[in-house]
């Protein structure tokens, strides 16, 4: 009788580690969170940084995104009342609409953060791309403008 080869499910390997990809701060964004498993820490980085560059490459990051937003566009909550955008988590800075500012080249759309630093109240306009692919901030001047 010739023995099993001992098993190599994740509960055998010595290092795991976890990722969460969230497409905005919000609790109603997508989250995709995969786990890689490994024997060595060297194995665990290399599978991670395989498995990021595949979600990427193989489209699993967009197709999460757009199959999130055909449930948030067609869910109904119970009693076919539209469903309730859940409360996002904000950080100490508020965030608001953000007001139009003239001569503002930015086509992604801005959203207005408020909050109180060391050196006292703040407010800027910042862009709602991505990371990565955002441009730049735009700060309260002392007369109430932002530029």
């Amino acid at each position: 009788m010739t023995p099993l080869p001992a098993p190599s499910g994740p509960q055998h390997n010595k290092y795991k580690i976890g990722f969460t990809f969230k497409a905005a701060a919000g609790y109603e964004a997508e989250w995709i969170t995969p786990t890689v498993y490994g024997m060595s820490a060297d194995e665990v980085a290399t599978a991670a940084v395989d498995l990021m560059k595949a979600l990427a490459d193989k489209g699993v990051i967009d197709l999460a995104a757009m199959a999130a937003q055909k449930v948030r566009s067609t869910h109904q909550a119970a009693g076919n009342q539209p469903a309730q955008t859940p409360a996002t988590f904000r950080s100490a800075a508020a965030q608001t609409q953000a007001p139009a500012v003239a001569g503002d080249a930015c086509p992604h759309g801005r959203t207005l953060r408020e909050g109180q630093g060391a050196k006292g109240p703040w407010a800027a306009l910042f862009c709602s791309a991505p990371k990565g692919s955002q441009c730049d901030p735009l700060w309260r001047q002392k007369d109430g403008s932002f530029s």
